[in-house]
């Protein structure tokens, strides 16, 4: 059984920084697929970033890349997601998402791609 929580939400001013992280455990093989999304009130869930949990392919919505980061601790099941100069725009509840290998796809989409998401962790940027 797979289950991703999620941590180190928070509030923060604008142009401050949060890692995230998502302990997914039952995610073990290096091609299994993690992603980060993201839901605004009023606004459908966005892709944030994407990669395999043994690392290779790695996508970022185009709305934080050079912003935003990921790295992975394999020995505790874990994928961080540090969001560096961040804006009131990146307000909004993260959710890790995972799917089991083989054949998963790293990809931004949510629809018929995830099939484990966490509860969601909020981040709130002040401006």
């Amino acid at each position: 059984q797979v289950r991703p929580v999620e941590s180190g939400g928070g509030s923060v001013e604008a142009g401050g920084s949060l890692r995230l992280a998502c302990a997914a455990s039952g995610i073990t093989a290096s091609r299994d697929c993690m992603a980060w999304f993201r839901e605004a009130p009023g606004k459908e869930r966005e892709g944030v970033a994407a990669t395999y949990a043994g690392g290779g392919r790695t996508l970022f919505a185009d709305s934080v890349k050079g912003r935003f980061s990921m790295s992975r601790d394999n020995a505790k099941s874990t994928l961080y997601l540090q969001m560096n100069r961040l804006e009131p725009e990146d307000t909004a509840m993260y959710y890790c998402a995972a799917a089991t290998g083989p054949g998963c796809l790293v990809t931004l989409r949510a629809e018929n791609t995830y099939p484990y998401w966490g509860q969601g962790t909020q981040v709130t940027v002040s401006s």
